[in-house]
């Protein structure tokens, strides 16, 4: 399904939000443009690919706000958190930052829906981290696709970056968005590109990471 681009990042993630959901969004920060760019090679996009980042809705909180499950890179003044995370889906808002979002709905009922979200809490409490160097792992892999069903060669313990956090979660409830490949070598436009029977919602205004 694609939604209207006239559409607010706001307007179309709090119309779509619900818990479990999987979140994708296309970045335009530098780390962004370079993770969408790498992705070239499976995209069937010389520009690359429109996915830089992947996450989970969780749920609205008492505070009115959704909040987001993810493993990423936050760099604020004098803090840095690297690894699993909860944020307000608020950090998406902004179009100028985030100009494709995506959001898949799976039709999980509710008991594959705990799984998700409690896998992501687990992650959560074991403080996993973010690990720049199964990134690279990972962007070997895609130079060479031979070792994309293999573990991946720069793997550390109790590490997961965005999507392959993503597809942690997605496990404990029996899917794999692309059978036969390594947990960590899972891309963002993997996900997007999943067989998994599934309703997809798009916001897209930029179709590769080329400008």
């Amino acid at each position: 399904m694609n939604d209207a681009v006239v559409e607010s990042n706001r307007d179309f993630l709090l119309r779509i939000a619900a818990p479990a959901r999987v979140g994708l969004a296309g970045g335009n920060s530098l780390i962004d443009r370079s993770i969408r760019k790498a992705q070239r090679l499976i995209s069937n996009d010389v520009a690359g690919s429109a996915w830089s980042h992947a996450f989970l809705i969780g749920e609205q909180r008492r505070d009115g706000h959704w909040w987001v499950f993810e493993s990423d890179l936050d760099v604020r003044r004098k803090q840095i958190r690297l690894g699993a995370q909860e944020n307000r889906l608020d950090k998406y808002f902004e179009a100028s930052e985030w100009p494709n979002l995506a959001v898949l709905d799976f039709g999980l009922d509710d008991a594959a829906t705990q799984r998700v979200l409690v896998e992501a809490l687990n992650l959560l409490a074991g403080a996993t981290r973010y690990s720049l160097r199964e990134v690279v792992g990972t962007l070997l892999a895609l130079a060479r696709p031979s070792l994309r069903e293999r573990e991946n060669l720069l793997a550390r313990e109790s590490s997961l970056y965005c999507s392959a956090f993503v597809q942690q979660c997605y496990g404990t409830a029996g899917l794999q968005f692309a059978p036969g490949l390594s947990l960590k070598n899972t891309t963002p436009h993997d996900i997007a590109g999943t067989a998994l029977p599934h309703r997809a919602h798009t916001l897209l205004r930029e179709a590769g990471a080329a400008r």
